[in-house]
């Protein structure tokens, strides 16, 4: 069974950093696109980064220049480091395994982070 587990979640100041980190078990991680994603209360689930598995990077346009995925195949492990945060930053962000798949797409339970004015 597939799992994912995000970390690195918490409250920050506005302008400041957080480097989220999300592990996956078994092989199947360094063949497959993986998303972070976030959802705000009363707001739906948006797609915020993506990473293949050959290193083609997508960014949503409200967190480009600011926020940066990358993956270590080696350890099993996607990154999102998220800088100059903003308070429309908060949300429970949440990675994905294949978020673009037919069949199935795996889901962490997802990391809270918290951005104060």
């Amino acid at each position: 069974q597939v799992q994912l587990v995000e970390s690195g979640g918490g409250l920050v100041e506005a302008g400041g950093s957080l480097r989220l980190s999300c592990v996956v078990s078994g092989s199947i991680f360094s063949i497959k696109t993986m998303g972070w994603y976030r959802q705000a209360p009363g707001k739906q689930r948006e797609l915020v980064a993506s990473i293949t598995s050959r290193m083609t990077i997508r960014y949503a346009d409200s967190v480009t220049g600011r926020f940066t995925i990358s993956r270590d195949n080696a350890k099993n492990t996607v990154y999102l480091e998220m800088n100059s945060l903003k308070p429309e930053d908060t949300a429970l962000y949440y990675c994905a395994l294949d978020p673009y798949a037919v069949v199935r797409t795996y889901w962490g339970q997802g990391t809270q982070v918290t951005v104060s004015s």
